[in-house]
């Protein structure tokens, strides 16, 4: 009875699921790829270009595969509701079409330079070919090897528009995540983009304030790595966090990026207010601090030494900015600093071998306490 209980409660999940998800593919023409981005019919955001890195070897091995018929992997998209397709996973596989035709547009609408081929294990005569070179027509493709692009065949995936609303970010974390080479917030700036470009740009404005950028102190991989952008949204996130929901963490990459689309679409959040709190915690932090804020305090060596550590930032950063409105007097926030170092709760729950979720949940009340004025 019990067995036949849980696989009903199974089936109508799945069944639940499913009627939520409306999807429709089918094969479609290089050509009409082409006319689709000519006519702002699809948008491959351009401001991922920044996230996904192909080099000219993998540009062109795709066209190789185009020219001897091998195989493109389906272009996923979803609908929106004025009809454009936003490009959920696809997007290398269609830039590197439209930049090798000479009609791919960056972020602000200018002409990128058309794609100079390199030569390939099959066919090493790519090698300094481009779509039409009207100053050396050796070096263009022919019109059949035109053709034999254009109608070449890659299959489109579509979410429909009458799916629920969280299917395309789902899918879009789901075909970018296991095997990718981009970081978590990475894939997160990705999905903010198609949720709020103004929102993503707000944000990346916060991450970019001196103040912020002095106390992190970030060397140059995890800044290209957008580690920056994880570290803004975590305090945008988590200073306001009540106590419940902070008990109810689990998985935190996933809450993080739950989160984020859902302030991001809160008509009420404040970013006036969520604008000052950063800016005021952040400058308070570099001018009484400096760039060691988040690094470990030796109390034998009486001084900060080492990289940037997440679990001080986690106590500091939100503690201070749950109570921006107000901070530990003048004077006073540096040796609340060091004493934390000796703190039994933060010495217990910041080592080695304790989930994040755990740890956020010791952490964050301690930091609120510990910069209380």
């Amino acid at each position: 009875m019990l067995v036949e209980q849980v696989s009903d409660d199974l089936t109508s999940q799945i069944d639940k699921v499913r009627s939520e998800i409306r999807t429709d593919g089918y094969p479609m023409s290089i050509g009409e790829w082409i006319s689709l981005y000519e006519t702002d019919e699809i948008d491959i955001h351009p401001e991922f270009q920044r996230f996904f890195r192909w080099s000219i070897e993998q540009k062109s091995r795709l066209i190789e595969s185009i020219l001897l018929g091998i195989p493109i992997p389906p272009v996923f998209v979803s609908q929106r509701k004025d009809g454009v397709w936003d490009v959920v996973d696809g997007l290398q596989r269609l830039s590197t079409i439209y930049q090798f035709l000479g009609i791919l547009k960056d972020d602000n609408g200018t002409l990128l330079p058309p794609l100079i081929l390199e030569g390939t294990a099959y066919l090493p005569a790519l090698q300094g070919k481009q779509w039409n070179n009207e100053e050396d027509a050796t070096q263009s493709l022919t019109l059949e090897q035109r053709l034999l692009i254009k109608r070449a065949k890659i299959s489109v995936s579509i979410i429909l528009r009458e799916s629920d609303e969280r299917a395309k970010f789902e899918l879009f974390q789901r075909l970018n995540t296991g095997g990718s080479s981009l970081t978590p917030q990475e894939i997160r700036n990705c999905i903010l983009v198609m949720v709020d470009i103004e929102f993503f740009k707000w944000m990346r404005q916060l991450a970019n304030h001196q103040s912020f950028q002095d106390c992190i102190a970030l060397s140059d991989r995890p800044l290209a790595e957008q580690y920056d952008m994880e570290l803004a949204l975590r305090f945008l996130i988590l200073c306001g966090l009540e106590s419940e929901r902070l008990s109810a963490i689990g998985d935190v990459g996933a809450f993080l990026t739950d989160s984020m689309v859902e302030i991001a679409k809160d008509a009420s959040f404040d970013k006036t207010v969520a604008e000052r709190r950063f800016k005021l915690t952040f400058d308070l932090l570099a001018d009484e601090a400096g760039d060691h804020v988040f690094t470990r305090y030796s109390q034998d060596k009486d001084r900060f030494m080492g990289g940037f550590i997440l679990s001080s930032y986690e106590v500091i950063a939100i503690g201070l900015g749950s109570n921006f409105d107000s901070p530990p007097p003048k004077g006073r926030l540096q040796e609340l600093i060091k004493d934390m170092w000796s703190n039994p709760t933060y010495k217990e729950w910041s080592g080695s071998g304790i989930t994040a979720s755990r740890r956020l949940r010791r952490l964050i009340p301690l930091g609120r306490e510990i910069f209380r004025a």
